[in-house]
C-alpha cells in the first residue's frame, strides 16, 4: 500500500453502529458529542484565567508575562480556525474533530509536566491546534447534523455546555489549586479527551456519504495565514505592553501600526489568493459579515466580566471565595438562557430580534455593573441580566450566520464564527489587564464596563437577517 492510499484510508471517516445511524433521535447524540467539545474548550478557558495568578507566583514572572498562557492559546487558535474549517471541508469534519481531542489531549498532558512558563506556553499553544480542529467544526456538525427546526434549539445547547464550562471552571480551578496543584488543571482534561474521541466515533454522523476525503486543489494561502496571526499577534502585544509587559515605551505605538499594516495587507492578499482562507466571498455577504462582527462582540462581552469581576471585588473587599460565586452568576445565566431562556419571548420573534434584545440586555447589565456599588449582593443581578441576554444573542446570531452560509462550506463559515469569538475572547482577556492597569480596579474596571456596555449597542445595530447562501 502506497502512502497516499494509507493516508486515504487513515483519513475516510468511518460510520456510525447501524442501530445509532437509524435511531430516530441520533442527531441528539451527535449534539451531545459535540456539546463535550464544547464544554471541554470553555472549561479550559475560564480554569485558566482563574490559575493565572498562582502561575505567576510559580514561575516568579508578573500577570503580563503570565497572562500569555492564556493568550497564546488564543492567538494560535484565532490564525488556525479558519484555515481548519476550509481542511475540514476536504479531509472530513468528523476525523477533524476527533483528531481534535487526540492532540488536546496530548498537549494537556505535557503542559501539565511543565517545567518553565516557556514550555506551558508551547504547549498551550499546541493545544490551541487541537482546540481548532474541534471548534471549526462544532457548529457545523450540528447545523449540518439535525433537522432545520431543530437548529436554534441544538446550538442553544451546545451555547449552554459552554456556560457549563464557563460557570464550572472558577469553581473547580480553585479546589484543584487549592487542595491538589496547578498541574491537575490540565491533565483533567485527558480522560475527558479520551471519552470524546470515543463518544465521536460512534455517535457522529460522517460528513458525506462515502467517508472518502475530498482531493485538493489549489494552493493553500500560506501569505495569508502568517497576515492573519502576525496582525493580531502584533494586537495583543501591544496591548500587553501597554498592561505592564516589559518592553521599551515606544513599542505599544509601532505594534499598533505593524497590526494595522499586515491586516490590511491581509485584506489584499485575500482578495486576490486563489483559495482564500478568510472566504471573502463568505465574509462579504451581508449576513456573514456582520454576524461575526457581533459573535466577537458577544465574547468580548463575556469574557471581560469574566476576568474583571473578580478583581473588582476583592479589590472592594469582598472574599476571594464570594467573589467567584458572583461571577459564576454570568455563565451559569448564560447557560440556562441559551437553552431555556427563549420561553419567556414570544414564540414568533425571529433570531434578529433575539439578538436585538439579547444585545440590549447585555449592555443593561454591564451599565448597571459599572454604575452601582461593588458588593456581592449588589452585583449578583447586573451579572444575571448581562449573562441572559447573552444567551439570548449568541445562539440566535449563530444560526443567523449558518443560514447565510451554502452547505458546502459549512466547516469554513463555522471556523470563521469561531474565530471571531476567540478573538472577541483575547481582547475580552487583555483588555481588563489594560484598564486596571492603567487606573486601578476600581475606576479602571469601570471605564472599561462602560465601553462594554456602549459596544453592546453596537451589537444591535448590527444585527441584519440572514440572506440566501451564496457561493464564495
Amino acid at each position: 500500500m502506497n502512502a497516499t492510499a494509507l493516508a486515504t484510508r487513515l483519513l475516510t471517516e468511518r460510520p456510525r453502529p447501524r442501530g445509532v445511524a437509524t435511531w430516530r433521535y441520533a442527531h441528539w447524540l451527535a449534539v451531545g458529542t459535540v456539546c463535550l467539545g464544547a464544554f471541554l474548550g470553555q472549561l479550559t478557558a475560564s480554569v485558566t484565567a482563574l490559575v493565572l495568578p498562582e502561575l505567576g507566583r510559580h514561575f516568579g514572572v508578573g500577570f503580563a508575562a503570565v497572562e500569555w498562557v492564556a493568550l497564546a492559546y488564543l492567538l494560535v487558535l484565532v490564525a488556525l480556525l479558519a484555515p481548519v474549517g476550509r481542511l475540514s471541508d476536504l479531509v472530513g469534519r468528523k476525523t477533524m474533530y476527533l483528531g481534535g481531542f487526540a492532540v488536546f489531549a496530548l498537549s494537556s498532558l505535557g503542559a501539565g509536566f511543565a517545567g518553565s512558563l516557556g514550555v506551558l506556553v508551547a504547549c498551550r499553544a499546541v493545544q490551541a491546534v487541537g482546540g481548532a480542529m474541534m471548534q471549526a467544526n462544532s457548529v457545523a456538525l450540528v447545523a449540518r447534523g439535525v433537522p432545520g427546526h431543530a437548529m436554534r434549539r441544538a446550538l442553544g445547547i451546545q451555547a449552554a455546555a459552554q456556560g457549563l464550562g464557563l460557570a464550572l471552571g472558577p469553581s473547580l480551578g480553585g479546589l484543584l489549586v487549592q487542595h491538589a496543584s496547578w498541574r491537575w488543571v490540565f491533565w483533567m482534561n485527558v480522560p475527558i479527551g479520551l471519552v470524546g474521541i470515543l463518544a465521536g466515533w460512534y455517535l457522529l454522523p460522517r460528513s458525506r456519504p462515502d467517508g472518502a476525503p475530498r482531493p485538493e486543489g489549489g494552493r493553500f494561502d500560506l501569505l495569508g495565514l502568517l497576515l492573519l496571526t502576525g496582525a493580531s499577534t502584533a494586537l495583543l502585544l501591544a496591548l500587553s505592553a501597554a498592561s505592564g509587559l516589559p518592553l521599551p515605551g515606544w513599542a505599544v505605538a509601532v505594534l499598533l501600526a505593524v497590526s494595522v499594516l499586515l491586516a490590511l495587507a491581509l485584506v489584499r492578499q485575500e482578495r486576490r489568493a486563489a483559495r482564500p482562507i478568510l472566504a471573502p466571498g463568505l465574509v462579504n455577504t451581508p449576513g456573514v459579515r456582520s454576524g461575526l462582527a457581533v459573535a466577537l462582540i458577544g465574547y468580548l462581552l463575556l469574557f471581560c466580566p469574566l476576568v474583571l469581576g473578580p478583581v473588582m471585588l476583592t479589590g472592594s473587599g469582598v472574599p476571594v471565595a464570594l467573589a467567584g460565586l458572583v461571577v459564576t452568576l454570568l455563565p451559569a445565566a448564560f447557560a440556562v438562557a441559551a437553552t431555556v431562556g427563549g420561553a419567556l419571548l414570544p414564540r414568533g420573534w425571529s433570531d434578529v430580534a433575539r439578538c436585538r434584545v439579547g444585545a440590549a440586555l447585555a449592555g443593561a447589565g454591564l451599565l448597571l455593573f459599572a454604575l452601582l456599588p461593588v458588593t456581592g449582593a449588589v452585583v449578583a443581578a447586573p451579572l444575571l441580566l448581562a449573562g441572559y441576554g447573552l444567551g439570548l444573542l449568541l445562539p440566535a446570531n449563530n444560526a443567523l450566520v449558518m443560514r447565510a452560509i451554502p452547505a458546502e462550506c459549512s466547516a469554513v463559515g463555522g471556523g470563521m464564527v469561531n474565530m471571531a469569538r476567540s478573538l472577541g475572547t483575547a481582547l475580552g482577556t487583555a483588555l481588563p489587564v489594560l484598564g486596571v492597569h492603567l487606573a486601578g480596579a476600581g475606576a479602571g474596571g469601570r471605564t472599561v464596563l462602560l465601553v462594554l456596555a456602549a459596544v453592546a449597542g453596537l451589537a444591535v445595530a448590527l444585527t441584519r437577517p440572514a440572506r440566501s447562501p451564496l457561493r464564495p
